[in-house]
């Protein structure tokens, strides 16, 4: 890096290549042409005319116009429209006027959920701060952020938003929360010497990024970066060029509608030729046969069926506290193959636990997570007795005194107001039975030494109303340790055993917690100020506490379910790699060490990454690029990836995730907005309900796609049959669309409320390469619509036969095809399994409710004088009506024959 005075006339050549947290502030103040007086009126103006404002540039977008206008942009939508013009047509204004509103309220849906994706970007706009304290020309002045310019002196403390990205020069006890860009559970302390080039983003203590929040203490720094040019601005504008995917039933269903659509017209205009030349019909008859045929064949209450479908699982999904924000991602959830989460607050409770005591005689392992002050003391699966550990005692005591965070009960919720590590020691004492309130009375605090990133201790001077003077210290235990020559045994002090806490030390470590060391050192009655010399050797050490945020223990149990199911679970996190890989052994995630950390994705090509993606369950130090790498590389492996976050930096990958998860308790609403589905509890283990729920949901679309299409394939081949054998038309095209609206819908609707089937979580995810119709699904549908064909035509046939009239020979013919779609929709509530059993039957009450809706219908369609007048039906007797129910049972015996022996023959392969 050049720091010469030529590079420092020009303050902005090297700005965009320059490593800011390698240097020193001298090497700013030169590059930045500033100073600690700050800036001058004139540097600022010219500054703010060459860099802008400090705010982050809205993107372009389409215009609402264009954006409703796409939503009809969908071959599905073409076949509506088909369908609704050729119903008009026939004279059906009200089922032209159904399928029209089908289409516009999709177009709207998906209208109102685009525009609010475009929120994510809003929402990490309004994140930076409103005001910033600068100096400029030797004063303290304060100013809105946005007037902020590189080389400007910024004041931030306890409470404030960082206005812009800062390089620190002067501090006391700064900590502040990152959660936002690096997913840390704890705020980190910040320093002002250079750190190395290679440091990941929340290693570089000495900086501080806009939109982070202040925990305490204070500080100063120089502005390196505002705008788009800060680390929140670089989040914003990659998630602005993040491309949306789109779900899998959708890209599928888009597919089937275009080979859908393709067979439907040629077939039509097949039979329309055929009749015309072969059978010598007039070429107006046979438009309108081609017409009816096409009116058979085209599913239009599909849409409307999987979109109630898509409806009921965001219902059932609420209920589990997951809220989906996009309908189609009710489905994906189905075919998620990889869950990346988050570590902290979705896999852990985001609530900082000592969990583990080391003192010179035993250790002890505290039960209880949270903040909850509940617990009990063990060692070796006994139960300790605290009275008669003395060293205990004095170290929870410790814990407790040398403390500013306060432990309060709210609404029945056990919370912390400071520092989420201070809270942990609190909850830690008032496990040990201390009274927190009373203690400090007892031994109120007359002076004390802040914690700094300098000397990493903070130290307390307490007496109690005896007189007798303590000091109690807490800090990092590199910097404890060497103060130390005692170590408190019982009630007596013994030389330190150095080698011992070092051990104890690494041993912590290694299970991913962190460790801090508590000593003290009695002081006379008279001193009641608190010098650095007074600690600096003779302390007693009383012992080490390892703190973790603790997993879920629901969450562990998710995990396990996941991996039952054939999905794979990863953790991307910003915290440490030790800290990552202990939690994600503990849960189960992995059980190798194996991990990846952010500085060596960086130094990865895709193709390397891919590789490893695979086997890799661990990613720690991970940036916002490096998740949204992670992501990309799942998907490059055609995994369909549900991503978990809270933060902005999670905001890129979430909406780049097939499923992106936000968290809604403790997530920004840029994770929110950027999301389809927002967990209401932040709890991984709603993520498996919803995984759950998606996949009964695509069997319930499965179910309802095979009893439509036989049903329509039954119509359409009807009518082929009447053409090819050159007799009348079993059933009118007015007919065919009454029975494609009160039964398609009616009956199918009734399948998607069916229940989630036993073994839903025992399978695999579902392969999105796939097509919709499966080759089972296929010869199903031919399968059926064959025995429809048959049952329908051969009972018209035979009514003819034996000289039934026209309009009676139909109504039977309707009657039976309908008749035939109630016997198959029993069939179809079980896709392989058998329905002749009490759950089969009688399982779902919808189905029933329908039957009943449908055959109510059919009696009038059949008796009532106005519907026979509309579709030029008859009555019918009561023997009509038992061959019509013979030929049901017929096809229903024949369905579950075929289950029966497709069950057999995979069981035998």
């Amino acid at each position: 890096m050049d720091t010469s005075s030529d590079s420092a006339s020009e303050p902005t050549s090297d700005r965009k290549q320059t490593v800011w947290h390698t240097c020193t502030s001298e090497q700013i103040y030169s590059l930045l042409e500033t100073s600690p007086q700050g800036l001058t009126a004139e540097q600022v103006n010219k500054r703010q005319q060459q860099y802008g404002a400090n705010r982050l540039p809205a993107p372009p977008r389409r215009s609402g116009l264009m954006r409703l206008l796409a939503q009809f942009n969908n071959v599905l939508i073409y076949v509506l429209v088909i369908a609704a013009l050729i119903t008009a047509a026939l004279g059906h204004q009200v089922d032209s006027g159904v399928i029209v509103a089908v289409v516009l309220i999709n177009a709207l849906v998906g209208f109102f959920q685009e525009g609010k994706a475009e929120k994510a970007i809003d929402a990490v706009r309004n994140m930076l701060s409103q005001q910033a304290v600068v100096i400029r020309n030797g004063h303290r002045q304060q100013v809105p952020a946005e007037q902020l310019v590189p080389g400007d002196i910024v004041f931030i403390q306890s409470g404030d938003r960082v206005p812009a990205d800062l390089h620190l020069h002067k501090l006391k006890a700064l900590n502040i929360d990152e959660a936002l860009l690096t997913g840390e559970s704890v705020p980190v302390s910040k320093q002002t010497e250079p750190v190395t080039a290679e440091a990941d983003l929340g290693d570089r203590t000495n900086l501080a990024f806009s939109g982070t929040l202040v925990s305490f203490g204070q500080g100063t720094g120089t502005v390196i970066a505002t705008g788009a040019d800060t680390e929140i601005g670089r989040i914003s504008t990659l998630l602005a060029e993040v491309s949306t995917l789109t779900t899998p039933l959708t890209r599928q269903l888009d597919s089937f509608a275009r080979w859908l659509t393709g067979t439907i017209l040629l077939i039509a205009i097949a039979t329309m030729m055929f009749g015309y030349w072969i059978r010598g019909y007039a070429l107006g008859d046979m438009f309108l046969a081609a017409v009816g045929l096409a009116v058979a064949a085209i599913p239009e209450g599909l849409p409307a069926i999987i979109t109630i479908a898509l409806a009921i699982g965001v219902q059932r999904m609420a209920k589990r506290h997951a809220i989906i924000r996009r309908l189609p991602a009710v489905e994906t959830l189905g075919s998620v193959s990889v869950i990346c989460s988050d570590k902290t607050g979705t896999l852990t409770r985001n609530e900082m636990t000592v969990t583990s005591v080391v003192m010179a005689r035993c250790s002890a392992d505290i039960s209880g997570v949270g903040y909850n002050p509940h617990g009990t003391f063990t060692c070796h699966h006994q139960d300790l007795n605290l009275h008669n550990l003395t060293e205990l005692q004095l170290l929870c005591q410790a814990s407790v005194l040398c403390n500013e965070a306060q432990l309060i009960q709210k609404e029945g919720e056990w919370l912390i107001e400071g520092d989420p590590t201070e809270g942990a020691l609190l909850v830690l004492g008032a496990k040990a039975g201390l009274d927190l309130h009373e203690l400090h009375q007892q031994m109120p605090t007359d002076d004390l030494i802040p914690f700094e990133s300098e000397h990493r201790f903070m130290a307390t001077l307490h007496h109690d109303h005896k007189g007798t003077g303590v000091v109690y210290i807490k800090g990092a235990i590199e910097a404890v340790l060497c103060r130390c020559q005692w170590q408190q045994e019982g009630d007596i002090s013994s030389p330190l055993d150095q080698a011992f806490w070092i051990a104890q030390q690494e041993l912590i470590a290694s299970q991913g917690k962190r460790t801090l060391a508590l000593a003290m050192l009695h002081l006379p009655e008279e001193q009641r100020v608190l010098h650095f010399s007074d600690i600096s050797n003779n302390l007693t050490l009383l012992g080490l506490v390892g703190i973790i945020d603790p997993p879920r223990d629901e969450a562990i149990d998710a995990v396990q379910k996941c991996h039952q199911a054939g999905i794979r679970v990863k953790m991307i996190t910003g915290d440490h790699v030790i800290t990552a890989t202990a939690i994600a052994i503990q849960m189960g995630i992995t059980q190798s060490p194996k991990a990846l950390t952010g500085h060596q994705i960086e130094q990865m090509t895709d193709t390397q990454l891919e590789a490893v993606v695979e086997d890799t369950d661990v990613f720690a130090r991970a940036s916002p690029e490096h998740k949204l790498r992670i992501v990309k590389s799942l998907q490059a492996r055609e995994h369909v990836v549900a991503m978990t976050g809270d933060g902005v930096n999670d905001a890129p990958s979430l909406k780049r995730a097939n499923v992106g998860t936000a968290m809604g308790v403790k997530g920004t609403e840029a994770a929110k907005e950027a999301s389809e589905m927002v967990l209401a509890d932040d709890n991984f283990a709603s993520i498996t309900y919803a995984i759950e729920e998606g996949r009964t949901v695509f069997d319930n679309i499965s179910k309802s796609i095979l009893f439509i299409l036989p049903t329509n394939g039954g119509e359409a081949l009807t009518v082929l049959a009447a053409i090819a054998l050159g007799t009348l038309l079993p059933v009118t095209p007015a007919q065919i669309l009454w029975v494609n609206m009160i039964t398609a819908v009616t009956l199918a609707l009734a399948l998607t409320f069916e229940p989630t089937e036993p073994d839903v979580m025992q399978r695999p995810p579902r392969n999105t390469r796939n097509a919709i119709l499966s080759p089972f699904m296929i010869w199903r549908i031919v399968f059926v619509s064959l025995l429809m064909v048959s049952g329908t035509f051969g009972l018209f046939l035979w009514e003819r036969s034996n000289g039934t009239d026209i309009d009676t020979a139909r109504t039977i013919a309707v009657n039976t095809l309908v008749v035939l779609e109630v016997f198959y929709l029993l069939n179809s509530r079980f896709l392989a399994r058998p329905v002749l059993n009490r759950d089969g039957l009688l399982g779902n009450h919808y189905a029933l409710y329908a039957i009943a809706l449908v055959m109510l219908f059919q009696l009038l369609f059949t008796y009532l004088p106005i519907m026979q007048l509309f579709f030029h039906t008859t009555p019918i007797d009561a023997a009509a009506w038992g061959k019509i129910l013979a030929v049901g049972l017929v096809l229903f015996i024949a369905v579950e024959l075929e289950k029966t022996l497709i069950h057999r023959a995979r069981a035998d392969q």
